[in-house]
């Protein structure tokens, strides 16, 4: 992805955005009547720096509660600010729970979703019989005991370009369901399980959906050819659970050099 440090000959910039965000409490990415986003937020603080009606394009429409540690998103502007002046100055409008890591300027054609190449999520489980009320918005707590080799056994089935209809939330607007995992990883780090997920693009639920469906895994109620066949099925009954949203963090999005 090329970088560009000049305007256009009207003036007009577009910046990239890198974007750390505590989804609790938050409707998400998108901006919507029911709550306040992540989208809205970015798009006052920034409209208070420069009088613009900017409109924020994301790379991915992170769900009510889902954090993020490297949400990319591109808005486009007239005003000269430096990048590093646009960093401070918005992240001075934004509430605690949003920050803007980095701004760059970009090539005026540069869009976070399309360009995108791939994504990282980790989804991280609480595993111990008392709760953590320091991890509790970031994790799922599961008390119970968990086959980490089991669920790493299950998880391998998943990697590949599949359909993964069995995967997808209801409401899911994508037109195809086939999508690319390229690696999972679940490790842990003392009482934290983290299940990595790496892939070419999401559908809605997708990888919440794998983690309720790992954790039956690591629970013995789902076997590595069990999950074949309801990879295989593309029936999303036959999946597990959606895994709750605060315990999904989009890590990064993965750009062309």
């Amino acid at each position: 992805m090329a970088e560009s440090t000049s305007n256009s000959s009207e003036g007009e910039r577009t910046l990239k955005l890198i974007v750390e965000y505590d989804g609790t409490g938050l409707c998400g990415w998108q901006r919507q009547n029911n709550g306040p986003t992540v989208q809205q937020h970015l798009e006052e603080a920034i409209r208070s720096m420069t009088g613009e009606e900017n409109l924020i394009l994301g790379a991915s429409r992170t769900d009510a509660g889902v954090h993020a540690l490297g949400q990319t998103c591109i808005f486009k502007t007239q005003r000269s600010i430096s990048c590093f002046g646009f960093q401070r100055g918005i992240n001075t409008a934004l509430p605690d729970q949003i920050s803007v890591r980095s701004a760059v300027d970009v090539a005026a054609n540069f869009h976070p979703r399309f360009d995108a190449r791939g994504k990282h999520y980790r989804y991280t489980l609480l595993n111990r019989l008392a709760p953590a009320p320091l991890e509790r918005r970031t994790s799922w707590h599961r008390p119970g005991k968990l086959d980490l080799a089991a669920m790493q056994r299950a998880a391998d089935v998943l990697v590949g370009e599949h359909d993964f209809s069995a995967f997808r939330a209801s409401g899911c607007g994508a037109h195809t369901a086939t999508r690319r995992i390229d690696k999972i990883t679940v490790s842990r780090a003392r009482d934290l399980v983290q299940i990595e997920v790496w892939g070419n693009a999401f559908l809605r639920n997708m990888v919440r959906i794998i983690a309720g469906t790992l954790v039956d895994a690591a629970m013995g109620k789902t076997s590595p050819a069990q999950l074949r066949q309801i990879l295989e099925g593309l029936d999303r009954r036959r999946a597990g659970q959606t895994a709750p949203a605060q315990g999904l963090c989009l890590q990064e999005v993965f750009y062309p050099e």
